[in-house]
């Protein structure tokens, strides 16, 4: 049985650490390790950065943080902008960046990332971490 937690969060800077320690409450409720904790608080926090930072959404976005037996499913919904993924690409790791490491950040940390995104419609970033 799936049990979910869902948020509606204000499009401000202020807000990402609510998502932050909501993601980390469940998680630590399904029995993550610490280091898991913290991998999904750092990639929690890094797509709700980019909805704040980047979707123009107003005046919020949704969270939502699903248990589903061993698995805790994020999802990262916001009515903004949107974008062109196929022109995204990952960061040279040799050439330090000062932003743009959001994504790759979230793909490293979590066991499965998808990205679902159009252009005038908004983004949702569906992230899954296993219990191990």
């Amino acid at each position: 049985m799936m049990e979910s937690v869902n948020i509606s969060l204000p499009c401000k800077p202020e807000y990402v650490s609510v998502a932050r320690l909501t993601a980390s409450c469940i998680a630590s409720q399904m029995g993550f390790d610490i280091e898991a904790i913290e991998d999904i608080k750092l990639a929690v926090g890094e797509a709700c950065n980019n909805v704040v930072l980047h979707s123009e959404c107003n005046p919020t976005y949704e969270l939502a943080l699903s248990k589903l037996e061993k698995q805790m499913i994020i999802e990262v919904l916001d009515h903004g902008k949107g974008f062109k993924f196929e022109s995204y690409h990952a960061p040279e790791l040799d050439q330090l960046q000062e932003s743009g490491l959001g994504l790759f950040i979230i793909q490293s940390l979590m066991d499965t990332v998808e990205i679902k995104t159009m252009e005038g419609n908004g983004t949702k970033i569906i992230m899954r971490k296993d219990v191990e």
